[in-house]
């Protein structure tokens, strides 16, 4: 392919290749020829096999866990096209770990996110393609053009199809903080929106939890943006249970999914847990309630619009 002169070039870490093998696919273009792997002592040790001068570059890399073994490849990756004379050269991001860390919650914390999108510019982006931040406010932490795609018109699709009738189906916030994003949901599928208010009334007291909207009869569906350890949704689908509801649908975008967290998954009440595939799901554990929902074709559009200078921002209220 090839644009206004420069090629479009897809290079990929290791952090989710099948994901990245995916979006080339539907693109049309092989991965880059390029060798990521690890000296003896545990140093990345990078290789770029073919010509980049010039080029559109785009590289894909989560940086999920390991998170800091991803974050310096994606470095050392994009260090080596910039210095191969690379034209432009875009983190393509699925998951943009270290999000949280986004302020500072007691004295004499770091501001991570910030130091993180730093040393991304630094290390030779000229642009961000990510998904799904954890606050959306993120995007100013980068002095470069940030691309930031939505989840929700793949969720929602999948629930749409899995219900067919919504007249009983309520979305549930987790907490108050993702009021925003559970309302968006609720409104692409037309559906009211309950909350789970959650308090600690002393230290070392475990959490009451209260359910302001109605979920009696109801089948329910929990929205996060990420889900880490697990234990905030479960306690949350037990809550909605107590309060009537009939069934418990989870669903987010990232599924960090660390610890036992598929463990829990597994033998809480959830009925199902709907996630992307922005972070590949961990090997050897337990999923037979997971659903892993592709992003491959999302991102493949954004790729070839970004490319020909075209506007990206009807991908973010488009259905598939």
């Amino acid at each position: 392919m090839n644009l206004h002169g420069k090629d479009i070039k897809i290079f990929a870490g290791n952090s989710n290749r099948a994901l990245a093998e995916e979006i080339a696919e539907k693109i049309g273009l092989p991965l880059g020829v390029a060798t990521v792997g690890k000296f003896s002592d545990g140093e990345s040790a990078i290789n770029i096999g073919e010509v980049v001068r010039g080029s559109d570059v785009f590289v894909i890399q989560s940086t999920c866990a390991p998170v800091n073994d991803n974050l310096v490849e994606l470095f050392i990756i994009m260090d080596a096209l910039r210095r191969a004379s690379a034209g432009r050269i875009t983190a393509v991001m699925p998951y943009f770990g270290y999000a949280r860390q986004d302020r500072k919650a007691k004295a004499r914390d770091p501001i991570s996110a910030k130091l993180v999108a730093n040393l991304i510019t630094v290390a030779g982006a000229d642009r961000i393609l990510t998904m799904d931040l954890h606050t959306p406010q993120l995007q100013g932490f980068f002095d470069i053009p940030v691309d930031h795609l939505r989840g929700v018109p793949i969720l929602t699709n999948y629930f749409q199809e899995l219900f067919g009738d919504t007249s009983d189906v309520v979305a549930v916030s987790p907490d108050v903080g993702s009021v925003t994003r559970t309302r968006k949901f609720a409104e692409w599928l037309d559906i009211p929106i309950a909350i789970i208010d959650k308090r600690r009334p002393k230290a070392n007291v475990s959490e009451i939890m209260n359910i302001v909207g109605d979920v009696a009869g109801k089948r329910v569906v929990l929205i996060d943006d990420m889900i880490d350890t697990g234990g905030t949704v479960v306690q949350g689908a037990n809550a909605l249970m107590e309060m009537g509801a009939r069934e418990v649908y989870v669903c987010c975008t990232h599924g960090v999914l660390s610890g036992q967290a598929c463990e829990k998954i597994e033998e809480s009440c959830i009925r199902e847990l709907v996630m992307l595939n922005t972070i590949p799901l961990p090997k050897d554990r337990p999923t037979g309630k997971i659903t892993l929902l592709s992003v491959a074709t999302i991102f493949a559009e954004a790729i070839e619009r970004i490319y020909g200078d075209i506007s990206i921002s009807t991908l973010f209220t488009q259905r598939e």
